[in-house]
């Protein structure tokens, strides 16, 4: 929940509940970390601060917990408010340690856990190279979602990493076969796509899907089945040129009217609002789009550099 100082009240009203008459809070209790700009949300005792408020009404006393910095000089921790000036100090927050060492695969330093803690960690939490991910292509069709996602399939290979393909047009004839394009069947098939991508993806795999996709709702609603793993791309390709490619002639009959309810022509496609990639594919080609999304993946710690793997 990350409700911060209310969640750390909400948990002394808990406690008391079964018993309790005392809560350690900690800094920056149930903190949300910090906003789009970097900034804290929360100060670091504000949590602390708040249960001390209602301490008599709730019945339950806060016991601090302040924060500890590592002095290496000395070997040992100390709060922060009583170290002196110019003491050398190592401290590694919560943020750093899932993703600085354990998503990277780097090992936590011995002055800050025990080595068998830090190998149980490092089993609880693979490094981002050795989760899944679902790369979601979304776009308008015609776009060049599958043949863009068919050279990423063959680059992740030499990277060392094999990759699922669940295109939209093949999912029809057999996971979704007998849906048709109502809004509730497109749904019903981006959700059924989505929960099969959301299994690989849980158990460590690479699946990559093409979905024209069309409703913003539909596909945040992948995206919460996913979780952190999943990579919205969209394949930003303007309607004109879908319809100058048109190599199935659906555009030529949904102008003609044979074709009801076709997305761009006379069914809706939103666009994303907060995408990892847009693609451009009118000034890049698909070998070029997807050398970026490789780029992409090795930044965020899911692929390595080839010097890496050995």
């Amino acid at each position: 929940r990350m409700g911060g100082p209310r969640e750390a009240l909400w948990h002394a009203i808990i406690r008391r509940n079964y018993g309790a008459n005392h809560l350690i809070v900690g800094r920056d209790h149930a903190g949300p970390g910090k906003d789009s700009k970097g900034n804290d949300i929360y100060g670091p005792y504000d949590a602390q601060d708040l249960v001390v408020h209602y301490e008599e009404e709730v019945g339950v006393k806060m016991v601090p917990f302040k924060m500890l910095q590592y002095l290496t000089d000395e070997d040992r921790y100390e709060e922060v408010d009583k170290i002196p000036d110019g003491a050398n100090t190592k401290s590694i927050s919560g943020t750093q340690v899932r993703e600085d060492y354990l998503g990277r695969g780097i090992a936590l330093p011995d002055w800050f856990t025990r080595m068998e803690v830090a190998e149980i960690l490092r089993e609880s939490f693979p490094p981002r190279h050795r989760q899944g991910v679902c790369i979601w292509f979304t776009g308008l069709s015609g776009s060049g979602k599958s043949t863009t996602a068919g050279i990423l399939a063959t680059k992740l290979l030499e990277h060392g990493r094999e990759a699922s393909i669940l295109d939209g047009d093949v999912v029809r004839t057999h996971l979704s076969k007998g849906l048709g394009f109502s809004k509730e069947d497109r749904d019903t098939n981006i959700r059924r796509i989505g929960f099969v991508a959301s299994e690989i993806a849980r158990h460590g795999g690479l699946v990559i899907c093409a979905a024209i996709s069309p409703y913003r709702a539909t596909r945040n609603d992948v995206r919460n089945m996913v979780g952190d793993g999943f990579v919205e791309v969209f394949v930003d390709t303007p309607l004109e040129v879908c319809e100058e490619r048109d190599t199935k002639g659906l555009y030529a009959k949904a102008r003609r009217g044979e074709i009801k309810g076709f997305t761009g022509i006379d069914d809706p496609y939103e666009e994303p609002e907060s995408a990892e990639i847009i693609l451009d594919t009118v000034n890049y080609t698909p070998e070029e789009n997807a050398s970026s999304l490789i780029n992409y993946l090795i930044e965020q710690g899911y692929l390595l550099l080839p010097e890496e793997q050995r």
